[in-house]
Formats: structure tokens, C-alpha cells, sequence
């Protein structure tokens, strides 16, 4: 039982990077939506376009014949490593579509890393794809100003109700990477992340994704 559990610690991705990589080759050998279900946490959040429960969307979903393919090309790291943020293009060869996606990963104490917000939106070209991720990590320093800063601006909670609401915010156990979203009436997105510079929070992403055209 110790030799099969060291084994699986070993083989368990090491950042949110090897996490992404690892979901990305599973929906090319398991399947797509088998995949997403298979890495997402139980309280994780989709949008379609409103914020859905990610496991109650997926389940029952069939695979589809051939599934997106997507590769992480920035990641942004909070200071204790157990929380992240990666982006980067995504492409479904069936119909020549291209997009991106950016998702909140976050690392459980057994070491499991799981998602737990998930979005994007299409693009009119294919976004670079790098051969290496770029990779940002938030400073460690001056902890005092840091929870004043979160204390005094950022105290918001993730909307747990069912569905999840319009809302959404999230941050590290150490307070150093900090995840917002929102989604308007008529289905307009907007996700922000700020990483801690020691200082004060930077804004290092801030998206917005268009409503859908109405039906």
C-alpha cells in the first residue's frame, strides 16, 4: 500500500503546467468531456454562457468523435506553487476553429492538482503556440501589507449557491494570486487575475469575452 501510494505521488503532475498538459493528453486518449470530469474539482465552474456547475454540465456528456486540443502558454503561479492560472490557444481540427481558454487551477493536500474554473472564447486567428509556457510566480515578501490589502479590497466570496450566480472570486491560501469572475444577464464574461509583487497586486490578466448572439 506505502510503495503504491509513493508511486502515485511520483507520477502526480508537479505544477499546474504538468497539470495542464496531463488534462490535455487525457481528452486525446480518454475523450474530451471524460477528461474534463475526470480533472475537475467537485465545486468546479463552466460557462454556457452563464456560470454552470462544471460536474453537472458534464455528466452524461458524450465524447465528442475527436476531441479540442489545447496547450498551456502562460501560467501564473501563486507563492506556495498550490494555486495557478494558466491560458493559452486551443484548436478543434474538425472545423477549423480556433480559440482560447484560461483556467484556475488549484493543488489539493494530497498533492492532486484539480481545476476549478474554466472559460474562453473563440478567435478570428490562432493565438502562437510556444514551445516552452511562460511562467510568473508571485513574490513571498511583506505578508502585514498583503492581508490588508486583500482584508480591505478583496474580500469577496465565491458564490456557492446553486446555480453559481454571476459572480465568482477566489484566492490562494497564502492571499498571493487572486481570480475574479463575472457574467452579465445577457451572457458578456469578464475574468481578472492580480498576482502579489510584494508591494501591492498586479493585474497580470484581465479578459473579456462578448455575449453571445441572441437566438
Amino acid at each position: 500500500m506505502i510503495l503504491a501510494s509513493l508511486l502515485l505521488a511520483a507520477a502526480a503532475p508537479v505544477t499546474a503546467v504538468d497539470a495542464e498538459r496531463a488534462f490535455a493528453a487525457d481528452a486525446q486518449k480518454q475523450g474530451q468531456w471524460t477528461a474534463f470530469r475526470k480533472w475537475a474539482d467537485p465545486t468546479a465552474v463552466m460557462f454556457n454562457p452563464q456560470a454552470v456547475w462544471a460536474q453537472e454540465f458534464l455528466k452524461g456528456r458524450k465524447d465528442p468523435p475527436r476531441s479540442v486540443e489545447w496547450w498551456p502558454a502562460q501560467s501564473w503561479v501563486s507563492c506556495d506553487t498550490r494555486t495557478a492560472v494558466n491560458t493559452g490557444p486551443w484548436h478543434i481540427a474538425a472545423n477549423k476553429t480556433d480559440g482560447y481558454f484560461t483556467t484556475l487551477w488549484m493543488r489539493q493536500a494530497s498533492g492532486v492538482w484539480r481545476w476549478t474554473v474554466d472559460g474562453g472564447d473563440t478567435l478570428k486567428a490562432p493565438l502562437p503556440r510556444p514551445a516552452r509556457p511562460t511562467v510568473r510566480k508571485a513574490s513571498c515578501g511583506n505578508r502585514a501589507l498583503r492581508l490588508r490589502q486583500i482584508e480591505r479590497s478583496y474580500a469577496n466570496r465565491l458564490n456557492r449557491t446553486a446555480p453559481p450566480g454571476d459572480s465568482g472570486y477566489a484566492r490562494s491560501a497564502d492571499g498571493t494570486l487572486l481570480y475574479n469572475w463575472t457574467v452579465t444577464a445577457d451572457g458578456a464574461r469578464r475574468t481578472r487575475v492580480q498576482l502579489w509583487t510584494g508591494r501591492r497586486f498586479d493585474t497580470v490578466l484581465d479578459q473579456k469575452v462578448a455575449a453571445p448572439p441572441p437566438a
